[in-house]
């Protein structure tokens, strides 16, 4: 297998790692943003990749069935196993995609939060979700906007690639789904991110500023994005239909 992942500097897994401060206690309001964006094409049963800690999926459980976390980083499935212990409805895996994911029972839906960017074979990636989805099911993705954004960051962490609605759309058809809802979001968090990583030369986000950015940038960028849609964002996000 070939990805993003063999090339890291630093891990996106741990607690120290550098893609955990957007998903971190510096940014609540961004952690909101984002369970508001994908909890309304969560079913009944939900198969997370990419789960790292487990903060993300432990969210929709009151609301599901049936729960399977997953990551690729030893580390993280370690956590994951001990976060989740004693609990049958939820299951833990480890593989690297693409792969024939070992999951007996489908799930109607698949949730993958910035990490298809660090799969070179992204298509077959989802082919291999497709496979572990029910007809009719929902892939759900989000990755990070727009190659005028790549920096050292994005190096640091093993992104590939970062999509635009277009590029991100073509993934999506050649693994023969379709897409259902495809555009850019968070694009005041785009302005602020090519200030400061791009312009700025900043190598990584500095918590303190993920603080101000997440009490100022993403509140305006939620009540702006109630009335337009961006015509680009940090953040591109998809939800993708399985063939019935």
């Amino acid at each position: 297998m070939s990805s993003g992942y063999d090339r890291v500097v630093q891990p996106a897994a741990g607690d120290e790692a550098l893609e955990n401060h957007l998903g971190g206690d510096e940014a609540k309001n961004y952690r909101q943003y984002e369970f508001d964006m994908v909890a309304p094409h969560v079913g009944r049963s939900m198969l997370e990749i990419g789960s790292g800690l487990g903060h993300f999926a432990e969210q929709f459980l009151p609301r599901l069935d049936r729960l399977v976390v997953s990551d690729f980083d030893p580390y993280c499935v370690e956590q994951l196993r001990k976060r989740f212990e004693g609990r049958d409805d939820i299951g833990v895996l480890q593989f690297g995609l693409p792969t024939e994911i070992p999951l007996e029972d489908k799930v109607d839906t698949v949730i993958l939060m910035n990490v298809l960017e660090h799969i070179e074979e992204d298509a077959e990636a989802l082919r291999s979700l497709a496979r572990v989805t029910q007809p009719g099911g929902r892939i759900v993705i989000w990755v990070p906007g727009y190659m005028q954004l790549y920096g050292d960051f994005d190096r640091k962490v093993g992104h590939v690639q970062r999509y635009t609605p277009k590029t991100l759309g073509a993934t999506v058809a050649k693994a023969g789904l379709e897409a259902e809802v495809l555009k850019p979001i968070n694009f005041l968090g785009g302005i602020a991110w090519w200030a400061a990583v791009r312009r700025g030369g900043v190598g990584y986000p500095d918590p303190r500023l993920v603080k101000i950015y997440d009490r100022t940038v993403v509140p305006a960028t939620r009540l702006i994005e109630r009335f337009i849609r961006p015509p680009f964002g940090q953040t591109v996000f998809c939800v993708a239909r399985v063939p019935a």
